[in-house]
């Protein structure tokens, strides 16, 4: 079974490949995957590279309507922010200062967004800005 301790590459890999189920692939993973991204890549690169990597992993594990592009951007720009902030240069350090981020349920976004919001049909095709304003971090 692969876990949370797998190295960056196994997981960068895995992911990009679709070697990884999705019960091998936690919200945890999906945090820490984005974190490494934007930390190979840059946030400009990543708004396009990341999701793109995200869709093919969900069809090719048969679960295409999984993709969620709010979720997505939502995400990789919080991280981006706790990445100025922290400065973590290792992921467990990142994971420490961010135990919010990688709780599923409650998720984060549950600050940021009502439920009517984040889990309509449009949001799950567009990104969607915050309809509960935006918090200091």
């Amino acid at each position: 079974m692969i876990t949370l301790l797998m190295t960056d590459e196994e997981l960068v890999d895995g992911f990009e490949r679709a070697t990884l189920t999705p019960g091998q692939f936690s919200h945890a993973h999906h945090v820490r995957t984005a974190w490494l991204f934007l930390r190979r890549d840059g946030l400009h690169k990543v708004l396009d590279t990341f999701p793109t990597a995200l869709r093919q992993f969900a069809i090719a594990n048969g679960a295409p309507h999984l993709y969620h592009a709010t979720i997505t951007w939502a995400y990789l720009l919080l991280i981006h922010q706790r990445q100025q902030i922290c400065h973590a240069e290792r992921w467990p350090d990142f994971a420490a200062a961010n135990p919010d981020m990688l709780t599923w349920k409650p998720s984060i976004l549950d600050d940021y967004y009502t439920p009517e919001t984040l889990w309509s049909e449009f949001a799950r095709h567009t990104f969607m800005m915050p309809d509960l304003g935006i918090r200091e971090p």
